[in-house]
């Protein structure tokens, strides 16, 4: 009886250490986006789904793309 709780012991010990290694992983991963500026790619995804959700018009939806792929040729020729 006493091997079968020894043997549970070091199962919930890995499922612990398995909780502490993603919680570390997730925190690294919050810490180091925030410092990171956006690539010209994610920006212009960003904006496109901005402009899906705020205009309801066709024409106003076009300006909004319109507006993003200036954005999107003016970053990529800054050089980011």
């Amino acid at each position: 009886m006493r091997r079968a709780q020894k043997g549970l012991g070091w199962f919930w010990t890995l499922v612990v250490l398995a909780l502490a290694v993603a919680a570390g992983y997730y925190a690294y991963k919050g810490v180091g986006q925030g410092d990171e500026a956006p690539s010209c790619r994610a920006a212009q995804n960003a904006c496109l789904q901005s402009c899906r959700r705020t205009a309801t018009e066709a024409a106003a939806a076009q300006s909004c793309q319109q507006a993003c792929q200036r954005d999107a040729h003016a970053c990529a020729s800054a050089g980011r």
